[in-house]
């Protein structure tokens, strides 16, 4: 099967977001693919912020990307973008580290009126570090998400089967990746 990097893009270590991309690696899993996690969180201010592309933590991220067949991408939205501390992650890897890859974005926000900042925000630099398909993705709203005592989370029926179907063509569509298939 694929290896899936799975990358969340929140800055906060209680993130609703981190919380739900972790639940939808499970279902990833479960379909028999590798998911390696990446919390751009815990790379290092100084890295990200003094732009050190030789920093060991750059240097281990930009190699996660490099071994991925598939990436999820997930941040939430702030200001009606993605978060900045994934805008930083990005700007270190290289122009084409997406090159060939299948990617699926997710986005979560306190309100359906970011529900556009996959499209206008998030996308167009997918596009451009050139993954080879950027399947649909999927906004959530907040309230949508429940983290129960244990850190486990459950999430809205309705927004459950949507995220299952999203996670579910992504999947779909890492089998006819052009990364997979020179790999064979």
């Amino acid at each position: 099967m694929a290896t899936v990097l799975s990358v969340s893009g929140s800055p906060s270590a209680s993130s609703r977001t981190a919380r739900l991309l972790r639940h939808l690696d499970q279902r990833l899993t479960a379909q028999g693919h590798d998911v390696v996690p990446l919390d751009v969180r815990t790379i290092p201010a100084e890295a990200l912020l003094g732009a050190d592309f030789r920093h060991p933590a750059i240097v281990e991220a930009t190699e996660l990307f490099a071994r991925a067949d598939g990436v999820v991408v997930a941040t939430p939205v702030y200001k009606a973008a993605y978060s900045g501390v994934l805008k930083a992650l990005l700007d270190l890897l290289p122009q084409y580290a997406l090159t060939g890859r299948t990617v699926l974005p997710l986005a979560t926000g306190g309100s359906t009126a970011h529900v556009l900042a996959l499209d206008y925000a998030l996308r167009p630099v997918l596009n451009s570090m050139g993954a080879a398909h950027i399947v649909p993705g999927w906004f959530t709203l907040d309230k949508d998400i429940t983290v129960r005592e244990d850190g486990s989370v459950t999430v809205a029926p309705a927004t459950a089967e949507a995220l299952g179907q999203v996670v579910d063509q992504f999947a779909a569509a890492l089998h006819r990746s052009p990364v997979l298939a020179a790999a064979s």
